[in-house]
């Protein structure tokens, strides 16, 4: 965490002197850095041998596993890669009981300064019973890279049961590394008090300033995506930084909604030279097979998420126009293959909802100032027979 923490300064040192990255002391690293249960019969607890691994993005302190509705979780021994000399509490590898909510694991630094506290949940997710999965955006929280670090908001999904899950996915996390002198209100993904019915999310084209402009980083999208941000990544290789798509065991028909849009003045390229050229948002949804054909999990990113060849089904708003008082979109998902009805029900498809102030924001294009409003998603799925 510390790393990411300072990784604004580094970028900058790292341009003028040379990299910074080296010198950090492995030592004063506590993180988790993936996880992994092993068991004799893996089918019965787990949907996928692969879920029972998990890799830990930097930002994450909640690690949860997903398991079948009745699997036995009252013991069970997860083991953890953690940073160069660190340990951890619990014991790596002791066996647990997680039937009772998340364990917490701690994990100290080599040189004994620097802890950091993780909660290890075991999931039980059963098929969805609602035909319309609703999305209302009224659980959000303020959270950052570490002490002293720069606030931002996060949201929670609303699951079934009526618990609060980390479905939603933003950039404010990369764009902390860079505005460390900002308040939460100043990124691109912030609440919107004056949603549709309650809170929407207002999503905002920002400038990334002078570290942004030395790393031809100009722009920020705002950008709200069903998924997760991997930190590791959001500078060195922002496409793949961005994971879209989360299990969904229905077919979903239509992508319905409501929007305001109104995109900035001036439209910038990689240089911030103006372009003589609107800018536009981008509201989609993708449905997709999340293993391949040799059963490795798959999660499509900024590179592929419109073009993989496990896509399955699209729904694209496409053009966005511009429009000030908040309006209804409704979608239908256009289907290039055939649902297998077996892997629907083993969680074999993954869904994306993505939304962004800037259409060509993954490529640092955009007007500052172009502005998405979101309330009131939702995903109307196939009805199944009684």
């Amino acid at each position: 965490m510390k790393l990411f923490f300072k990784l604004g300064a580094c970028m900058a040192a790292t341009l003028l002197l040379g990299s910074c990255i080296k010198d950090e002391p492995l030592n004063a690293e506590a993180d988790i850095l993936s996880a992994a249960v092993h068991v004799d019969n893996p089918g019965e607890l787990f949907y996928h041998v692969t879920d029972t691994e998990r890799m830990v993005p930097s930002a994450e302190t909640t690690i949860t596993f997903t398991v079948k509705r009745k699997a036995d979780v009252s013991a069970l021994a997860p083991r953890f890669a953690l940073t160069d000399g660190a340990t951890i509490q619990p014991a790596n590898g002791s066996v647990q009981d997680f039937s009772n909510g998340p364990v917490v694991y701690t994990v100290t630094s080599q040189d004994g300064a620097w802890t950091r506290r993780y909660e290890v949940a075991f999931e039980a997710v059963a098929r969805m019973e609602r035909d319309t999965v609703s999305y209302d955006f009224e659980h959000f929280e303020l959270t950052s890279l570490g002490e002293g670090a720069a606030k931002y908001y996060a949201w929670k999904s609303e699951n079934e049961d009526g618990t609060l899950g980390n479905d939603w996915a933003t950039g404010n996390g990369g764009f902390s590394i860079a505005a460390w002198d900002k308040s939460p209100e100043e990124f691109p993904s912030v609440p919107e008090a004056n949603g549709y019915d309650g809170y929407g999310v207002k999503l905002t084209t920002r400038s990334t300033g002078a570290l942004g402009a030395m790393m031809n980083m100009r722009l920020a999208a705002g950008n709200l995506f069903y998924g997760d941000f991997d930190l590791e990544n959001a500078l060195m290789d922002p496409l793949h930084a961005t994971r879209f798509g989360k299990p969904f065991d229905r077919k979903p028909l239509r992508f319905t909604g409501y929007y305001k849009y109104q995109p900035g003045k001036e439209f910038w390229d990689k240089t911030g030279h103006v372009l003589a050229r609107p800018d536009s948002a981008d509201v989609y949804a993708v449905f997709y097979r999340n293993h391949d054909d040799r059963g490795n999990a798959v999660t499509l990113d900024g590179e592929n998420v419109k073009t993989s060849e496990l896509i399955v089904a699209m729904a694209d708003m496409g053009y966005v126009k511009p429009v000030d008082e908040w309006t209804e979109f409704d979608v239908t998902f256009a289907y290039s293959a055939d649902i297998d009805l077996d892997v629907l029900s083993e969680r074999g498809y993954s869904l994306a909802l993505v939304f962004s102030s800037s259409k060509d924001g993954a490529s640092f294009l955009g007007a500052p100032g172009s502005t998405l409003y979101i309330d009131k998603v939702k995903v109307i799925c196939e009805k199944e027979d009684e």
